[in-house]
């Protein structure tokens, strides 16, 4: 045997300190053969060549591992292997089915649950295609040969798998046609069964000649690709043909990689959110509750550090009566906040300053703001302006949908204001303006008319905020802000935090993360990054493809980095500016 310097090779390796950014580690799950883990060596030949770290997810049954696995993964391989297990479908088997390994079903069924909700980078290969379209709600064909119409070609042979055996047909706006930049490619097949229906989240993208579905991908812009036949064996004969689907892989993986790291390092804040409103329905904060889009889960997930949870007043009259009704409902849902804080102390607590959020951060909880939507809140009374500060309120909305005491609403309809008062913030509304500055709390100017803009700019001797609106220029809606308003904000040095909600981005109601980012980036290219921050009114309607839930936040993050922004920016743009605002104010 030759002799082998291995010796010379560990001093190369430690020889001087390397100061290169890690590489992705990608997880490939492995299949199970008579108790023994197996994995095809074109896997982790694949990922190697497309620049990630391989490891292996051998099959096991302690489930409550699964998420602590994934979380030091960056991307994810659902290998080739036997067939589903129909039952687990709850399907009976068809007598063409062949060998299955339910141990190994189960888990993988799981872990494409718990990775599409931490929005871990995603390929599914042959039997992992099925895998990743059942688990989110797909259907599968046991057997195309007996279970579809029509004549098949021929799926299922013996000869060498690194060579292409059929063709499919690309879908031009595929992430396979941009790889590839083909609309036909050669591919290998070996398999009987197949997707029969693609989930609700997924989208076709290839097809063979027979109609076989032979490629998926999301259709909420996540990073989710799954194909019917075996790319892995073509790099075992130096074939490159393949490896762009692992190149795609890896490069999601390192963004998503690069995107933990820095959400280790700031602290992100959403500005608005409307969960509060649920409080009473039954939901378990605590859980991962499929009733609201902000809980402890979906924040871990998405790696959000805060958010500022608002006590939402519809308007309503304007009589004695039903003004003193608004504080005391007020009260109530700020107490419905502190109480949810306290079931959940180990985990998460309420925060009342910037330094109490980074407090929390070090400590690994998550923190909650308390804030009030709607001036109606306060009734006809300044002073409950300084009672809600003291409770710890931070800002206060100065109307919604609707007139009220202290100003015009976006939305305002004629005869609305009370008798003598002008459009624009009222003589009352300027009072409390100005009482609000005093106690240290901000004043929001979302849901407001420009004319109650511009007077609370004149008003306010501190800069104000708008906690959830987005850009008129891209989405005329009056809810949204002007380019001038934009300026006249940043001039006086406060901040516009954009909003993911569907009408405010697009006129169409077809809006997703690719809307939300040019909003920001309008923003940004108006006021400057220092003024511009996220509120994306989840719980109050807010939700977009891409950014659906809390749990889904990392994406924008992932998107910011897609677009340039610098650490540094990503850190004014997740809370930073709008902190900094808070701190300013709340020094009195």
């Amino acid at each position: 045997m030759q002799n082998f310097d291995w010796n010379g090779i560990y001093n190369s390796i430690n020889s001087g300190f390397s100061t290169k950014v890690a590489r992705p580690v990608i997880g490939i799950t492995g299949n199970y053969d008579k108790e023994t883990c197996t994995l095809a060596e074109g896997y982790y030949q694949s990922v190697l060549k497309a620049g990630g770290v391989p490891v292996i997810i051998p099959p096991f049954s302690e489930t409550d591992r699964l998420g602590e696995m994934l979380d030091g993964l960056d991307g994810i391989i659902f290998s080739g292997g036997g067939d589903p297990n129909p039952l687990l479908f709850g399907e009976e088997p068809v007598k063409e089915l062949h060998g299955i390994t339910p141990e190994r079903d189960v888990q993988e069924l799981l872990l494409v649950r718990l990775a599409y909700d931490r929005q871990i980078p995603m390929l599914g290969i042959c039997k992992g295609i099925q895998m990743i379209n059942a688990a989110l709600g797909g259907t599968l064909y046991q057997d195309i040969h007996s279970q579809m119409e029509g004549v098949r070609i021929k799926h299922s042979q013996d000869q060498d798998r690194r060579f292409p055996s059929h063709t499919v047909a690309l879908a031009e706006d595929s992430i396979l046609y941009k790889l590839f930049k083909h609309s036909t490619i050669a591919v290998n097949s070996f398999h009987h069964q197949a997707c029969k229906d693609a989930a609700p989240c997924l989208k076709v993208t290839a097809t063979s000649a027979d109609g076989v579905i032979e490629a998926v991908e999301s259709n909420e812009h996540k990073s989710i690709l799954g194909v019917q036949w075996h790319p892995e064996p073509y790099i075992l004969r130096n074939c490159t043909d393949m490896l762009p689907i692992f190149e795609w892989l890896v490069k999601e993986s390192e963004e998503f990689k690069a995107a933990k790291k820095i959400h280790n390092k700031i602290l992100s804040l959403d500005s608005h959110c409307d969960t509060p409103m649920f409080f009473g329905k039954g939901i378990n904060f605590a859980s991962r509750d499929d009733k609201i889009l902000v809980d402890l889960h979906k924040m871990t997930e998405g790696h959000l550090d805060a958010t500022i949870m608002v006590a939402y007043l519809e308007q309503q009259e304007r009589d004695e009566a039903s003004l003193q009704n608004a504080t005391a409902k007020a009260n109530q849902i700020l107490t419905q906040i502190e109480e949810m804080a306290a079931a959940n102390c180990t985990a998460v607590d309420i925060a009342y300053t910037p330094d109490d959020l980074w407090r929390l951060k070090a400590q690994s909880k998550k923190a909650i703001m308390l804030g009030i939507e709607n001036g109606y809140a306060i009734g006809n009374d300044i002073n409950n302006v300084e009672a809600f500060r003291k409770r710890g309120v931070v800002y206060m909305t100065l109307c919604h949908n609707g007139d009220n005491d202290v100003c015009q609403s976006h939305r305002s309809k004629k005869g609305d204001l009370l008798v003598n008062t002008k459009a624009g913030v009222t003589d009352f509304g300027a009072d409390v303006i100005r009482e609000m500055n005093r106690v240290g709390m901000m004043v929001d100017l979302s849901h407001a008319s420009e004319a109650s803009f511009y007077d609370a700019m004149q008003i306010s001797s501190k800069p104000i905020v708008c906690s959830h609106s987005s850009c008129r220029a891209l989405c005329d809606h009056t809810r949204n802000l002007t380019d001038e308003q934009m300026k006249a904000l940043a001039q006086s040095g406060g901040v516009a935090q954009i909003t993911f909600y569907n009408g405010f981005l697009r006129a169409d109601d077809k809006a997703s993360i690719v809307d939300a980012i040019e909003h920001l980036n309008h923003a940004v290219s108006i006021m400057g990054v220092e003024h511009v921050g996220i509120g994306t009114d989840f719980d109050g309607d807010g939700g977009v493809p891409g950014l659906a839930s809390a749990s889904e936040l990392i994406n924008f993050t992932r998107r910011l980095l897609r677009e340039r922004y610098s650490e540094e920016q990503i850190q004014m743009i997740w809370g930073g500016n709008f902190l900094r605002l808070m701190k300013e104010i709340q020094s009195i």
